[in-house]
Protein backbone atom coordinates (compact mmCIF):
# COMPACT_ATOMS: atom_id res chain seq x y z
CA UNK A 1 0.00 0.00 0.00
CA UNK A 2 1.63 3.24 -1.18
CA UNK A 3 2.84 6.18 1.60
CA UNK A 4 2.81 9.25 1.26
CA UNK A 5 6.19 10.73 1.66
CA UNK A 6 7.18 14.79 0.76
CA UNK A 7 10.40 15.32 -0.79
CA UNK A 8 12.32 18.92 0.04
CA UNK A 9 14.64 19.63 -3.06
CA UNK A 10 17.08 22.17 -3.97
CA UNK A 11 19.82 24.12 -5.70
CA UNK A 12 22.06 26.96 -5.90
CA UNK A 13 24.36 25.99 -8.70
CA UNK A 14 24.13 26.63 -12.18
CA UNK A 15 20.30 26.89 -14.09
CA UNK A 16 18.92 26.50 -10.44
CA UNK A 17 15.01 26.61 -11.95
CA UNK A 18 16.65 23.69 -14.88
CA UNK A 19 17.81 21.37 -11.99
CA UNK A 20 15.13 21.47 -9.69
CA UNK A 21 12.65 20.96 -13.21
CA UNK A 22 14.58 17.84 -13.46
CA UNK A 23 14.68 16.41 -10.32
CA UNK A 24 10.67 16.72 -9.91
CA UNK A 25 10.68 14.61 -13.33
CA UNK A 26 13.43 12.17 -12.56
CA UNK A 27 10.89 11.83 -9.23
CA UNK A 28 8.03 11.41 -11.24
CA UNK A 29 9.95 8.51 -12.95
CA UNK A 30 10.96 6.38 -9.73
CA UNK A 31 8.90 3.10 -10.05
CA UNK A 32 5.59 1.93 -7.66
CA UNK A 33 5.29 5.78 -6.93
CA UNK A 34 3.20 8.68 -8.29
CA UNK A 35 3.70 12.91 -8.09
CA UNK A 36 0.75 14.03 -5.91
CA UNK A 37 1.59 17.29 -5.65
CA UNK A 38 4.68 19.68 -6.52
CA UNK A 39 5.17 23.25 -4.81
CA UNK A 40 6.26 26.31 -6.64
CA UNK A 41 9.74 27.58 -6.31
CA UNK A 42 11.00 29.63 -3.53
CA UNK A 43 14.22 31.46 -4.27
CA UNK A 44 15.61 31.53 -0.55
CA UNK A 45 18.90 33.01 1.24
CA UNK A 46 21.43 30.33 2.07
CA UNK A 47 21.44 29.82 5.44
CA UNK A 48 24.75 28.52 7.58
CA UNK A 49 24.06 26.79 10.13
CA UNK A 50 28.06 25.14 10.38
CA UNK A 51 28.04 24.05 6.90
CA UNK A 52 29.04 26.90 3.89
CA UNK A 53 26.31 25.84 1.19
CA UNK A 54 28.14 29.34 -0.50
CA UNK A 55 26.75 32.88 -1.33
CA UNK A 56 24.26 32.33 -4.14
CA UNK A 57 20.72 32.17 -3.35
CA UNK A 58 19.11 28.52 -3.64
CA UNK A 59 15.84 27.66 -5.53
CA UNK A 60 13.72 25.23 -3.25
CA UNK A 61 10.80 23.28 -2.97
CA UNK A 62 8.66 20.16 -2.21
CA UNK A 63 7.21 17.31 -4.13
CA UNK A 64 4.24 15.06 -2.45
CA UNK A 65 5.03 11.55 -3.65
CA UNK A 66 2.48 8.37 -2.80
CA UNK A 67 5.62 5.15 -3.10
CA UNK A 68 5.40 1.81 -2.10
CA UNK A 69 9.52 1.91 -2.10
CA UNK A 70 10.75 1.58 1.19
CA UNK A 71 12.51 4.32 2.98
CA UNK A 72 16.34 3.03 3.17
CA UNK A 73 15.97 2.57 -1.16
CA UNK A 74 14.08 6.09 -1.16
CA UNK A 75 16.87 7.46 0.01
CA UNK A 76 19.26 5.26 -1.90
CA UNK A 77 16.84 6.74 -5.21
CA UNK A 78 17.50 10.49 -3.92
CA UNK A 79 21.38 9.82 -3.58
CA UNK A 80 21.18 8.32 -7.22
CA UNK A 81 19.24 11.39 -9.06
CA UNK A 82 21.57 14.05 -6.76
CA UNK A 83 24.72 11.89 -8.26
CA UNK A 84 22.93 12.13 -12.04
CA UNK A 85 22.63 15.74 -12.15
CA UNK A 86 26.03 16.40 -11.26
CA UNK A 87 26.03 16.91 -7.18
CA UNK A 88 29.32 16.30 -5.66
CA UNK A 89 28.52 14.22 -2.91
CA UNK A 90 31.76 14.00 -1.13
CA UNK A 91 31.23 17.57 -0.34
CA UNK A 92 27.18 17.57 1.02
CA UNK A 93 27.70 20.96 2.61
CA UNK A 94 29.20 22.75 0.04
CA UNK A 95 26.91 24.65 -2.62
CA UNK A 96 24.78 22.00 -4.69
CA UNK A 97 23.37 21.26 -8.05
CA UNK A 98 20.71 19.83 -6.43
CA UNK A 99 19.95 18.30 -2.74
CA UNK A 100 16.78 16.32 -1.97
CA UNK A 101 15.76 15.60 1.67
CA UNK A 102 13.26 12.82 2.79
CA UNK A 103 10.96 15.30 5.07
CA UNK A 104 8.54 12.73 6.06
CA UNK A 105 7.78 9.34 5.00
CA UNK A 106 3.73 8.64 6.11
CA UNK A 107 3.92 9.27 9.51
CA UNK A 108 6.86 6.84 10.28
CA UNK A 109 9.51 8.17 12.67
CA UNK A 110 12.90 6.66 11.56
CA UNK A 111 16.17 7.33 13.61
CA UNK A 112 18.88 5.39 12.42
CA UNK A 113 22.61 6.53 11.76
CA UNK A 114 21.95 7.50 7.88
CA UNK A 115 18.27 7.92 7.84
CA UNK A 116 16.34 10.57 9.90
CA UNK A 117 12.96 11.02 9.15
CA UNK A 118 11.34 13.11 9.99
CA UNK A 119 14.08 15.47 8.63
CA UNK A 120 15.45 16.58 12.42
CA UNK A 121 15.49 20.44 11.12
CA UNK A 122 12.72 20.82 9.50
CA UNK A 123 10.19 21.89 11.70
CA UNK A 124 13.32 25.16 12.20
CA UNK A 125 13.79 25.79 8.38
CA UNK A 126 11.13 28.28 6.25
CA UNK A 127 12.31 27.26 3.29
CA UNK A 128 11.56 23.89 3.72
CA UNK A 129 8.26 24.86 5.45
CA UNK A 130 6.84 27.58 2.90
CA UNK A 131 6.64 25.30 -0.03
CA UNK A 132 5.44 22.12 2.20
CA UNK A 133 2.78 24.38 3.25
CA UNK A 134 1.69 25.04 -0.30
CA UNK A 135 1.55 21.26 -0.75
CA UNK A 136 0.49 19.44 2.73
CA UNK A 137 -0.58 22.71 5.62
CA UNK A 138 -2.41 20.43 7.23
CA UNK A 139 -0.14 17.40 7.22
CA UNK A 140 0.63 16.87 10.90
CA UNK A 141 4.16 15.88 12.17
CA UNK A 142 4.61 12.81 14.09
CA UNK A 143 6.65 14.20 16.76
CA UNK A 144 6.05 17.26 17.36
CA UNK A 145 1.89 16.84 16.86
CA UNK A 146 1.99 20.50 14.72
CA UNK A 147 0.33 21.26 11.37
CA UNK A 148 3.11 22.00 8.74
CA UNK A 149 0.59 25.59 9.41
CA UNK A 150 0.96 25.84 12.74
CA UNK A 151 4.88 25.11 12.61
CA UNK A 152 5.36 27.75 9.81
CA UNK A 153 3.29 30.44 12.17
CA UNK A 154 5.65 29.62 15.28
CA UNK A 155 9.08 29.58 13.09
CA UNK A 156 11.37 31.95 14.67
CA UNK A 157 13.81 31.42 11.25
CA UNK A 158 13.17 34.94 9.28
CA UNK A 159 15.11 34.04 6.44
CA UNK A 160 14.18 35.59 3.27
CA UNK A 161 11.68 33.45 0.95
CA UNK A 162 9.65 34.43 -1.82
CA UNK A 163 7.74 33.01 -4.65
CA UNK A 164 10.29 32.34 -7.76
CA UNK A 165 7.96 30.43 -10.25
CA UNK A 166 5.09 28.24 -10.47
CA UNK A 167 5.28 24.67 -9.83
CA UNK A 168 7.83 22.30 -12.14
CA UNK A 169 5.48 19.82 -13.23
CA UNK A 170 7.14 16.19 -14.06
CA UNK A 171 7.52 15.81 -17.71
CA UNK A 172 5.89 13.19 -19.07
CA UNK A 173 7.82 10.64 -21.26
CA UNK A 174 6.67 9.74 -24.26
CA UNK A 175 6.63 5.44 -24.25
CA UNK A 176 8.03 5.08 -27.71
CA UNK A 177 10.47 7.87 -27.73
CA UNK A 178 11.98 7.96 -23.90
CA UNK A 179 11.33 11.78 -24.66
CA UNK A 180 9.19 14.29 -22.99
CA UNK A 181 5.73 14.67 -24.68
CA UNK A 182 5.46 17.45 -27.25
CA UNK A 183 8.93 17.81 -28.01
CA UNK A 184 10.07 16.85 -31.61
CA UNK A 185 13.68 16.07 -32.96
Amino acid sequence: MPETVFIGFGSNVGDRADYCHRAVTLLGLLPHSQVTGVSSLYETEPINDGTDPGERWFLNGVVALDTEIPPRSLLSFLREIERALGRDLDNRAGPRTIDLDLLFYGTRVIDEPDLIVPHPRLHQRRFVLVPLSEVAPHWVHPVTGLSVAQMVDRLTDHSVVRTFAPPPLPLRLDPQTGCPSGLSA
